[in-house]
C-alpha cells in the first residue's frame, strides 16, 4: 500500500501499525485504507486492539512501528495538523452538565480560538442541524441520553473536521435515538466527512459501514463490505415453499441436493444468496415447468461472521481502555 497517495483521496491510511505494552502485543502489523467520505467500522472482541488503533490514529499515543496518515497528514510527524483535521466522540459524553447547549458549543469554539462571531455562527448552524435550537439555552443536565449524544457530536463538528472517530457513539441509547444518530452520521458522510466507527452493535456496523474490518489478536483477520463478509461464512440458504404436494415432489427431484420439509412443503438449498445463484436455481425450476409459491433468502449475519472468525458470539466494548484515560488527558478537542 502506498501511503504517499493518501493526501488527496484517502481519509485514513495505515501500514504495518504495531503496538505493545510490555510483553503483550496489542497491534501486530495493521494495514488500513479508508477512502475519504466513507464509513469504516472496526470490529473485534475485547482486547483486540480497537481502542489502541483509535488512540494511535488520533495522536493520543505513539505507535511502536508502522506509518499512518490521517486527512493527508503523517500522524507521528504532523500531530498538530492531524488534530486540527479530526474530531473524536466517545461513548462517554464530553458535555458539561452545568452549561447550556449553546454554552457548551461556544466553549469548544473558544478552545479552538475561533473569533466570537464565527463561533456564534457555527454554534447556531450546528444547533439547527441537530434539531437542538429549541433547547439551546437549557442546561445539558436536563437532556435525554439521545439529546446529549447529539450535542456531543455537534460539539465535535465545531472545528469542521474532515475525519471523525466515533468510539461506540450509541452505547446506552434507546433504539429511536440510535436511529436518529445513524441518520446524522449518514448526512455527515454525504458532506464528505470520513467516519471511523467502533461499535458493540453489529447491526449498527451492518447498517452504516461501507467497509468493515475484523480485528483479532492484533491483526486484521477479515475485511470487506458487510455483504462480502457475510458471504464468506457457510450457512446461507434459499428456502422454497410450494403450493401443493405435487409441485413439492417434482421440485425435490429437480433439486436433489435440497433438504426437505414435507410438512411445510419447503425445500432448503445451501446458497450464498447471490443474484447468479438465484438465477441458476430459478432457471432449473423453470426448465422443469415448476413454480414456487414463495422464495426467501437467508444469509449469515455479522454475528455469524464474528463467531466464525473469533470464536466469540458478540463484540463488546474494548477493554484496552486502561490506557485511554491517561492518553485522553493529552488531547485537546
Amino acid at each position: 500500500m502506498n501511503t504517499s497517495a493518501g493526501a488527496t483521496t484517502d481519509g485514513i491510511v495505515a501500514v504495518g501499525l504495531r503496538k505493545s505494552y510490555g510483553d503483550k502485543t496489542v497491534l501486530d502489523g495493521v494495514d488500513l485504507h479508508i477512502p475519504q467520505g466513507t464509513v469504516f467500522s472496526l470490529l473485534g472482541p475485547n482486547g483486540a486492539g480497537k481502542t489502541t488503533t483509535v488512540q494511535i490514529l488520533s495522536t493520543l499515543i505513539p505507535a511502536d512501528g508502522g506509518e499512518a496518515r490521517v486527512a493527508g497528514h503523517l500522524v507521528d510527524r504532523e500531530a498538530d495538523a492531524v488534530r486540527s483535521a479530526i474530531g473524536v466522540t466517545g461513548q462517554f459524553s464530553a458535555v458539561d452538565n452545568l452549561l447550556t447547549a449553546a454554552e457548551n458549543m461556544m466553549l469548544v469554539a473558544d478552545l479552538l480560538h475561533l473569533p466570537k462571531d464565527e463561533g456564534r455562527r457555527r454554534t447556531a448552524d450546528l444547533l439547527a442541524r441537530f434539531d437542538l435550537t429549541d433547547v439551546a439555552d437549557k442546561p445539558a443536565s436536563t437532556f435525554s441520553g439521545g439529546m446529549r449524544r447529539k450535542l456531543d457530536l455537534a460539539m465535535t463538528l465545531v472545528g469542521r473536521p474532515s475525519v471523525i472517530f466515533l468510539d461506540e457513539p450509541t452505547t446506552g441509547l434507546d433504539p429511536a435515538s440510535r436511529r436518529n444518530l445513524w441518520d446524522i452520521i449518514q448526512d455527515l458522510v454525504s458532506d464528505g466527512v470520513t467516519i471511523f466507527l467502533t461499535t458493540q452493535y453489529l447491526e449498527e456496523a451492518d447498517h452504516l459501514a461501507d467497509r468493515i474490518a475484523l480485528l483479532d489478536g492484533g491483526r486484521i483477520v477479515a475485511e470487506g463490505t458487510p455483504d462480502e463478509l457475510k458471504r464468506r461464512i457457510p450457512g446461507g440458504h434459499i428456502r422454497l415453499r410450494f403450493a401443493d404436494q405435487y409441485r413439492f415432489e417434482n421440485a425435490s427431484r429437480v433439486l436433489a441436493e435440497a433438504v426437505r420439509d414435507e410438512e411445510s412443503l419447503i425445500l432448503q438449498i445451501a446458497s450464498d444468496g447471490s443474484i447468479p445463484a438465484l438465477r441458476g436455481l430459478l432457471g432449473r425450476l423453470e426448465d422443469a415447468g415448476i413454480d414456487a409459491e414463495e422464495l426467501t433468502v437467508h444469509t449469515p449475519d455479522l454475528d455469524d461472521v464474528f463467531l466464525a472468525l473469533t470464536g466469540r458470539r458478540k463484540a463488546g466494548p474494548a477493554d484496552e481502555a486502561a490506557h485511554s484515560k491517561k492518553a485522553a488527558k493529552e488531547f485537546t478537542r
